[in-house]
């Protein structure tokens, strides 16, 4: 019961219905803002919905340490349980943190290519039956265009969906007139969804800039809980 009320009031139904059938096998999405303003409090909602809903997930964390990592899901499970006022959520967690796998690379000391051996290492050879990998902290301000199309080809080859996250950083303008990060015009025919995350007032709203084939600029009626950091409708 509990388990189906995450399930079906998880804030991830909102995002996924902004977009044309959710992100999908063999397809990469992202989040994309300056640091700090929430792209992997979405990326771990995320992971949290496919979690609860009897799915593994993989989370690649490039840029923090994995008991950081451990403690993004433990506050967010939190935060959702307790928003949903669920009593016996524990039993719940301490069930889906087991089809949970943390990995935690250097970008510069691993090249990506290892990096994806040891998810093939994890998925074929351990069976882990992940449908969802999260990667985070990925600096797409390196030279990556080869990175971004093997991570692609991995995605399409087993089936996966990938979740990025997108630092942006440096002086504005930071997007282009369609809404689209400037860094990312290279990585476009790789990436099928892009989110960006803005700071207005005291809200961070979430825009939508490349639903698969179509691209445009569309402010959705989704922000980030100030508290809390779960989406929710505007």
């Amino acid at each position: 019961m509990v388990k189906k009320i995450l399930s079906s009031k998880s804030p991830v139904k909102l995002l996924e219905k902004s977009v044309k059938g959710g992100l999908g096998p063999g397809n990469l999405g992202v989040f994309a803002s300056r640091k700090g303003v929430g792209k992997t409090a979405c990326l771990v909602q995320i992971a949290l919905n496919r979690l609860v809903e009897g799915q593994g997930v993989i989370h690649v964390s490039y840029a923090s340490r994995v008991d950081y990592i451990i403690a993004w899901y433990e506050e967010m499970f939190k935060n959702l349980a307790t928003s949903e006022n669920l009593q016996k959520a524990m039993e719940t967690h301490d069930e889906i943190i087991r089809r949970r796998v943390i990995m935690n690379f250097q970008q510069g000391g691993m090249d990506t290519e290892q990096v994806l051996k040891g998810l093939e290492a994890l998925l074929v050879h351990g069976n882990f039956p992940a449908r969802t990998i999260i990667v985070d902290g990925f600096n797409f301000y390196l030279p990556a265009a080869a990175d971004v199309k093997l991570f692609k080809q991995f995605a399409v080859e087993h089936q996966l969906e990938f979740w990025f996250s997108c630092s942006l950083h440096g002086d504005d303008p930071l997007f282009d007139e369609q809404g689209i990060p400037f860094i990312l015009k290279d990585y476009l025919d790789s990436f099928d969804i892009i989110f960006t995350l803005e700071n207005e007032k005291d809200r961070v709203k979430v825009n939508l800039v490349k639903d698969h084939d179509r691209l445009s600029l569309k402010k959705l009626n989704l922000e980030l809980d100030p508290q809390t950091l779960l989406l929710a409708r505007a």
